[in-house]
């Protein structure tokens, strides 16, 4: 059995972490946001891309994987669309950059296009779609993560993919629809939580070299400590990718669109000078410019209720998307985040190494 979590109060974790990115270099902004955008992946029960994250994070930064202070420059310019070049900054601080002018061009343009390349680990693209939900735009996104070869295609063992995940947003009055996910069974963050003591993972989200299924983090990792670092480049196995050939083929799609076409390139082959970065292909629709807004409102509504109003399965209940999300954060946000011992662990011992404190 799993040792029990550790609830960790919100607002004092966002500052923990805010106090590590400070240590290691950045200014108080951009620790902000790094801080606010991992803890709101757990707030929203996406504890793959949340605080775990913390010591690679901070690893990275040391090898100048990832860089501090970066700005991300638009080099390609067409009005409604534009390519940015996040130049390896944090994802939590290029990203948002990108979004914030696709949700500009859209607003002026009715839409736009960003792609957006060279990006530090983005994080929940979750986020960025809620971002264009306050600002009343629909969004579509496709990521993948050059130089990050994890993901085995369907009827295959070798890794090929990267977790390559794809997220809509959708802005109805008081209630937005969020969809958000990696086109692999699992997240690699979800095998870190595992590997971290964390949620098993299921049985079948991993395939061996030999073609076995396993739900084992070490077919990933190999062999690692309780407490440490994970090396991806150890384990012989690799993820599988969700719904057989559907999941499959639409993470070779974000490959195409948000690794080849922003020229940030694709998962892989790997080579030495390969360097793990995100690419990011956006769209953003302004409801209010495409001329139906009002019908798009009323027919989203209605359609959401009536979806909603299905008869459950006994023991289950009928959802939208981001309703699991909004639920989770509502419960966190009240009794405290929970966090696996090996996870919390991890991240006190990298807070230790730079000098910041514990909170009680």
């Amino acid at each position: 059995m799993a040792p029990p979590s550790v609830l960790v109060d919100a607002a004092r974790l966002g500052a923990y972490v805010a106090a590590i990115f400070r240590a290691v270099g950045c200014d108080e902004a951009e620790a902000s946001r790094i801080s606010t955008h991992l803890l709101g992946a757990n707030l929203a029960g996406h504890d793959s891309h949340g605080v775990a994250r913390v010591p690679r994070y901070v690893e990275w930064c040391e090898a100048g994987y990832v860089l501090k202070g970066q700005t991300a420059e638009v080099v390609t310019d067409g009005g409604c669309f534009a390519l940015v070049d996040g130049k390896f900054g944090f994802g939590q601080t290029v990203a948002p950059q990108a979004v914030e002018l696709g949700i500009a061009r859209a607003r002026q343009h009715g839409i736009a296009v960003v792609g957006l390349r060279n990006a530090g680990h983005i994080g929940r693209v979750g986020d960025y779609a809620e971002t264009a939900i306050r600002a009343n735009l629909i969004s579509v996104h496709f990521v993948n993560v050059a130089g990050s070869v994890l993901v085995a295609p369907f009827g295959a063992t070798d890794r090929r993919f990267s977790t390559a995940p794809f997220s809509v947003g959708v802005p109805l009055p008081g209630r937005p629809l969020v969809l958000d996910f990696a086109t692999s069974l699992v997240a690699e963050g979800k095998v870190l939580v595992a590997s971290n003591g964390g949620k098993p993972l299921p049985a079948n989200a991993l395939v061996e070299p030999d073609g076995r299924l396993s739900g084992d983090p070490h077919t990933l990792y190999g062999e690692y400590g309780a407490v440490g670092p994970r090396d991806v480049t150890k384990g012989q196995g690799a993820i599988r990718a969700f719904g057989e050939h559907k999941g499959s083929g639409l993470a070779f799609m974000c490959e195409m669109l948000a690794g080849a076409l922003t020229g940030g390139g694709t998962s892989g082959p790997v080579t030495a000078r390969t360097r793990i970065a995100n690419g990011m292909l956006s769209f953003y629709i302004s409801p209010s410019h495409f001329g139906t807004e009002a019908e798009f409102h009323a027919t989203g509504r209605a359609y959401v209720d009536w979806v909603l109003s299905a008869n459950p399965v006994p023991g289950e209940t009928v959802i939208a998307p981001g309703d699991k999300e909004a639920a989770t954060r509502a419960d966190r946000l009240a009794n405290g985040v929970p966090l696996q011992p090996d996870t919390w662990a991890g991240i006190i011992a990298t807070a230790q190494r730079l000098g910041v404190a514990q909170p009680d």
